[in-house]
């Protein structure tokens, strides 16, 4: 699948993550909002690796301007087992629609891959975003101190059949 949008900043396009994207990834989720406060603790030393990016299927969303490429989102679809294990969007681009188009793309990639289900343990405050774009609540996954010291929402993405 190549996802294409146009926000306002431009097209964005989603092409499978190299080992060059590593420290822009690794920034993009260190940087997060999302992981201010009680969270921040979580993602601090946070790394994604060029060896991560080369076992999983790590896709980045992209735009380009005159001078250079921006990162604005990616994710990662881990196969065995299924699991939707990273999904981040740069702060200043979210609320149009990225989010969305990220996870449009992975249904594509793991119906390709001939998954029918992926599972996403959430970040609690990305709950309600799961939700919004069809995953569906399948319970709770218990806080491991001191990696996670809360309790995490988990929900599973059912993959159609093309």
């Amino acid at each position: 699948m190549n996802a294409r949008i146009t926000p306002r900043s431009g097209t964005v396009t989603i092409r499978r993550a190299v080992a060059r994207d590593a420290k822009r990834l690794t920034r993009l989720v260190r940087g997060s909002r999302a992981y201010a406060g009680q969270y921040a603790a979580l993602v601090a030393d946070y790394r994604v690796g060029p060896d991560y990016i080369e076992t999983h299927r790590v896709f980045v969303a992209v735009t380009a301007d005159e001078h250079e490429s921006r990162v604005l989102g990616f994710y990662s679809l881990v196969l065995a087992p299924p699991e939707l294990d990273l999904l981040f969007v740069a702060d200043g681009a979210q609320g149009r629609g990225l989010g969305r188009l990220l996870v449009a793309h992975m249904e594509s990639e793991a119906r390709a891959a001939g998954l029918d289900r992926v599972r996403v343990v959430s970040h609690p405050p990305a709950e309600g975003f799961y939700r919004t774009v069809g995953a569906v609540p399948t319970g709770t996954v218990s806080a491991n101190p001191p990696a996670v010291a809360w309790d995490r929402p988990e929900l599973e993405f059912v993959i159609p059949s093309a």
